[in-house]
C-alpha cells in the first residue's frame, strides 16, 4: 500500500458542495476524489509542459522545404496504394 500523508486545505463552500455531490454519486471517498483530481491536474500540467517544449523545439528547428516535400511525396505514395472504393 502507498504511504499517505494528511493535508488540511480550505476550499470555497460552492466548490465543496460540487465535490460532495459528485463524489456521493460515484461512491468515492472525499480523499479518493480529491487525490484523483490532483493527479489529473498534474497530468494536464505535464502535458502542457511537453507541448510547450515541442513547440519551442519546432520553432528553433522547423522542417526544411526538402523535408516537407519528402513527407508529401511519401504520403501521396502511401495513399495511392490504398484501395479507395
Amino acid at each position: 500500500m502507498t504511504e499517505t500523508k494528511k493535508v488540511a486545505i480550505s476550499l470555497p463552500q460552492e466548490l465543496m458542495r460540487k465535490i460532495e455531490r459528485i463524489r456521493k454519486a460515484t461512491g468515492e471517498s472525499r480523499s479518493a476524489f480529491i487525490s484523483r483530481a490532483i493527479r489529473q491536474a498534474l497530468k494536464d500540467r505535464e502535458q502542457e509542459f511537453l507541448v510547450a517544449r515541442y513547440v519551442e523545439g519546432y520553432r528553433k528547428f522547423p522542417e526544411t522545404k526538402e523535408e516537407i516535400e519528402l513527407a508529401e511525396a511519401s504520403a501521396a505514395r502511401l495513399l495511392a496504394e490504398e484501395p479507395w472504393e
